[in-house]
């Protein structure tokens, strides 16, 4: 089995039947939809130009999990993909689109949990069970200088995945911690209902991404 076969999980995979059986019902309801496990987003210059990894939790219900590609399709991606591109992360135009032309630069993009769950709530094991696709998938980055992890699942999830404790990483809006032999970067998620709480700004949003890219220039 390849590197990449092990980070990217099958179109059908089975290991979370509640999962399985949730993007099942949505293929029968929505047949156009892309209804499958998210793959990684990858920059077209290859995975081995990737210093920066961005994990979030889940595929959207009519986000990624209808697009096919991280974080398109929702209110999420356009604050992600605008910092990405105003940090020089990514370039070209976000049209909420799998085709709209944008392409990452020095970065990908992953999930904690490649299948959408119901309500955007994946249970205990099923992240502990998509942790053995988030593991390979950290490690197919030669160059990996840098995890930003989106929120507190998706971080703990990433703790795990590069083999230290939880209680030793706690996580923090803005944190940054060695972990692994990279730095890993925490935020809250940049999900509609954070920012339209106040939980997070976009200048709090902005400011992970300005020390992320300082500390890629070092």
């Amino acid at each position: 089995m390849t590197a990449l076969s092990q980070a990217e999980p099958g179109r059908d995979c089975p290991l979370c039947p509640r999962l399985h059986d949730f993007i099942a019902e949505w293929r029968q309801r929505e047949p156009s939809w892309f209804n499958a496990p998210v793959p990684t987003f990858l920059p077209p210059q290859g995975e081995d130009t990737v210093q920066l990894l961005i994990v979030g939790l889940a595929p959207g219900l009519r986000g990624a999990n209808r697009t096919g590609r991280p974080f398109t399709g929702d209110y999420a991606g356009d604050l992600l993909y605008s910092t990405l591109i105003a940090h020089g992360f990514a370039r070209g135009e976000f049209k909420a689109r799998p085709d709209d032309g944008l392409e990452l630069v020095g970065t990908a993009i992953t999930n904690a949990v490649r299948c959408v769950p119901p309500e955007n709530k994946p249970v205990g094991a099923e992240i502990a069970t998509c942790r053995t696709f988030l593991v390979p998938t950290i490690a197919r980055f030669p160059k990996l200088r840098a995890v930003l992890a989106l929120g507190s699942i998706a971080h703990q999830s990433t703790v795990r995945a590069l083999g230290g404790r939880v209680a030793a990483y706690p996580f923090k809006h803005g944190g940054q911690l060695p972990a692994g032999g990279i730095a890993l970067f925490s935020s809250y998620h940049c999900s509609r209902y954070n920012t339209n709480t106040g939980v997070l700004t976009e200048e709090m949003f902005v400011n992970v991404f300005s020390e992320i890219a300082a500390f890629l220039r070092k």
